[in-house]
């Protein structure tokens, strides 16, 4: 079959899921993946046909995405700063949001002195983690997350992308963290902080796979892992250590209140790409 017609199937059979722009840049991003095939590919070779074999996984792949799985799952990777990293049901696929928050603690970090030794709470992927490693000199990084599963993820990542990271099974809301005398100059955490009410906003991609336990918090209490990581910090977080955090867009205002009440200083909130509150960092009181 040639690849014009098989692209003009994913337009039939996708169509009412999902918008032209974002069909075509599946299908390139596809042929890319599974072919090697550059997505100008149907302007330079128009008659360009496929093998059975070669048809296969992008057929395949079309019937995922019928059933709205994301993408990345379906390639089995995603890139974050210039990184590629692994993703899969276990870990979240990271956001642009997650990216610019990156960026700002290896922004302000370049300030600072070398050797820091570095915390990623609830690190999924690792792409905190080793986005830090790759990029702050010398950083000593060390990463923590619930799942054993998640953790065999960031493990595989950090080695694919060439960084040291130190890796601990760990629960923050019950944290019984083993190295009990560790302080770190920075600790960092993207927790869960969708509420249950807000649910309905989300997308079905994100829905229907993506892992529940590492999005969603009760009504009740939105920010209870915002609680955990303060009473941690005061344990683990040097004096005028930097703690930097993923917030809900919402909750802006309970989270600063919330750092405050633990005895956080220049707290700093600063929006998204797409003009949400979404960041903090904040200074440990000396």
């Amino acid at each position: 079959m040639l690849v014009k017609e098989i692209k003009t199937i994913f337009h039939q059979e996708l169509g009412d899921l999902y918008t032209k722009e974002e069909i075509d840049s599946f299908f390139y991003r596809l042929i890319e993946h599974y072919l090697n095939l550059e997505r100008f590919v149907l302007v330079v070779r128009p008659e360009l046909s496929l093998t059975k074999s070669e048809e296969q996984p992008l057929f395949e792949a079309m019937a995922r995405l019928k059933k709205e799985e994301p993408l990345q799952y379906i390639l089995g990777e995603t890139e974050f700063m210039d990184l590629t990293l692994r993703v899969n049901e276990h870990v979240l696929i990271p956001r642009p949001e997650t990216e610019e928050l990156a960026r700002w603690i290896i922004e302000c970090q370049v300030e600072r002195s070398r050797n820091l030794k570095i915390l990623d709470i609830g690190t999924g992927s690792g792409c905190i983690a080793i986005a830090l490693a790759k990029n702050i000199s010398e950083a000593e990084v060390h990463a923590i997350d619930i799942s054993k599963k998640t953790l065999e993820v960031a493990k595989k990542n950090a080695k694919a992308n060439n960084v040291d990271i130190h890796f601990l099974q760990d629960d923050i809301l019950k944290s019984t963290f083993v190295n009990r005398n560790s302080k770190f100059d920075t600790i960092v955490s993207n927790p869960p902080y969708v509420r249950e009410q807000e649910k309905a906003e989300m997308q079905n991609n994100v829905k229907k796979y993506e892992p529940e336990g590492a999005l969603y918090v009760s009504d009740e209490h939105p920010l209870v892992y915002y609680e955990a990581i303060a009473r941690f910090c005061k344990r683990h977080l040097k004096q005028s250590g930097q703690l930097y955090l993923e917030i809900n867009q919402y909750l802006a205002e309970e989270t600063i209140s919330l750092l405050k009440h633990h005895g956080f200083h220049g707290i700093e909130l600063k929006k998204d790409i797409f003009g949400n509150d979404r960041m903090i960092k904040a200074t440990k009181h000396e």
